[in-house]
């Protein structure tokens, strides 16, 4: 697995450079050397080693060709994959911001709710204690009336205790006169 993961990066790194460079013009040196091997392959038939030579320049070359499809598909492959995965991850992390800002937007009016409720409360706290103040009030008033009227009745019940007093001995008086005129007219 990291015989190819190496030999990838290797082939993404010579891609890279080779789409990275402008294409140039073949140089004089590589076209008589193109030249020679022409002219070696039309008299191909006549130098036996040149024949070898050429085979396995073939085959070399066939060789790198099918490694190189390899090495293409399996890139093909790695990037369709990570692709793939950059796809699903988008999605997940956009799945779940959904669901963040839904939660979110379910806080918020959960937020207000409480905050009005809140505001309800205070302003009832508020008018009791107002109520109140003014209940409390009016109380110590009631209150302050009925102390009065309390010392009012009780300096009324000591008069009237001196009346009674006073009444009873204008009582006695009376009937101890009535008994002294009752003796003067016998």
């Amino acid at each position: 697995m990291s015989s190819l993961y190496t030999r990838s990066k290797e082939f993404t790194r010579n891609r890279k450079s080779q789409s990275d460079s402008p294409p140039a013009s073949p140089s004089p040196t590589a076209k008589t050397l193109r030249h020679e091997r022409l002219s070696r392959l039309e008299s191909g038939g006549s130098n036996p080693t040149t024949s070898d030579t050429y085979s396995d320049r073939a085959s070399a070359r066939a060789r790198r060709e099918a490694r190189e499809a390899r090495l293409a598909t399996l890139t093909s492959r790695v990037e369709e994959d990570s692709n793939r995965d950059y796809k699903k991850l988008y999605e997940s992390a956009l799945t779940e911001n959904q669901k963040l800002k839904t939660k979110l937007q379910e806080a918020q009016l959960e937020l207000a709710d409480i905050k009005s409720k809140l505001e309800k409360m205070a302003q009832q706290k508020q008018e009791k204690t107002s109520d109140r103040s003014s209940v409390l009030e009016m109380e110590k008033r009631e209150r302050r009336a009925l102390e009065r009227k309390m010392s009012e009745m009780e300096e009324e019940m000591k008069v009237l205790t001196e009346l009674k007093s006073d009444n009873q001995r204008l009582k006695d008086e009376n009937g101890a006169l009535i008994r002294v005129i009752s003796k003067l007219s016998k």
